[in-house]
């Protein structure tokens, strides 16, 4: 039989789901989130007072912490810490509005830290099937090589590769002047192959697309002339895929992860890498420090007087 506080901490959670459901319109799905997360605390708040749950106007951020830390220790995933976490801190900002507590004490509570997963990226053989997988004999697979080949050679955000104007290559010195995050400009190296694409590519898009030559032209256009879209981008490659095979995880932003990732694992200096890719912090580069299981085994073989 419920006892009178914790009927309290029940009716404190109910009038918080009809808040929700009232005065913010919330879904059922996310009104069903909020009560499952907020019954669990309800739970291990009982079990800790053996039965005597603590008001809600009572509760502290030290209570808080023993429920995050019972979240840990019984292996809960980061994700659903980190979700119960900001319904606890929703629920006693609807407390300091009703009146039944003063301070928030979920707001001190920090969410877990995700551990970074490692990014998709393919392989150079997997690359070379996709990039010779565009039609040479169209001018539209042409532009769709040269879009490839630009990705990967230069590391380009998709966003960086639809932005590009005439003015912006230089292909006799293999150099992009790239717009990134911010309108921060740097300077991308452009490999032969990637030049060689881009040639062809602009010797047709005057007929192809019909754009004028002008400095301020777009470098990849539609059939209609008109820049090109991320997402136009996007499509094409999902039809390379196809055509390839590949894994269809794969995005425009799989060729940049690939470019760092086998950059990194030919030697290249992780500074340098920061500096091709525009990236503000090292600490974003510093997750293409891993290396193909292939390459680990290869330096083990090589380097261990007792591998083999």
């Amino acid at each position: 039989m419920a006892t009178v506080s914790e009927n309290s901490l029940a009716a404190a959670v109910d009038r918080f789901l009809q808040y929700l459901r009232v005065e913010r319109n919330a879904s059922p799905l996310t009104i069903k989130s909020y009560r499952e997360d907020l019954e669990a605390l309800a739970e291990f708040l009982a079990e800790r007072h053996r039965g005597q749950c603590p008001e809600p106007g009572e509760l502290t951020t030290l209570d808080l912490r023993g429920y995050a830390s019972a979240m840990h220790s019984a292996s809960y995933a980061k994700t659903t810490i980190a979700r119960r976490l900001a319904s606890l801190r929703s629920f006693f900002r609807f407390g300091q509005r009703e009146g039944w507590t003063k301070t928030n004490p979920a707001k001190p509570l920090r969410n877990p830290r995700r551990g970074r997963s490692l990014p998709h990226f393919l392989s150079t053989g997997e690359l070379d099937r996709l990039l010779s997988a565009p039609p040479t004999g169209d001018p539209l697979g042409l532009r769709d090589r040269a879009i490839l080949e630009t990705l990967y050679s230069a590391g380009l955000r998709v966003s960086e590769l639809v932005g590009l104007n005439d003015a912006d290559v230089d292909l006799e010195g293999g150099v992009l002047r790239v717009r990134g995050k911010g309108r921060k400009e740097r300077l991308a190296p452009l490999g032969s192959f990637a030049q060689t694409a881009v040639r062809k590519w602009l010797k047709v898009r005057r007929v192809a697309g019909r754009v004028a030559e002008t400095n301020l032209a777009p470098i990849f256009v539609n059939k209609f002339g008109k820049r090109l879209t991320t997402r136009s981008v996007g499509r094409l490659l999902e039809k390379y895929l196809k055509v390839t095979g590949l894994d269809g995880r794969t995005t425009p932003h799989t060729l940049r992860h690939s470019f760092a990732t086998h950059l990194v694992d030919a030697g290249a200096d992780i500074r340098s890498v920061q500096e091709l890719l525009g990236h503000k912090s090292l600490v974003t580069t510093q997750i293409y420090t891993h290396v193909s299981t292939a390459a680990l085994r290869a330096a083990y073989e090589k380097a261990h007087p007792r591998a083999k």
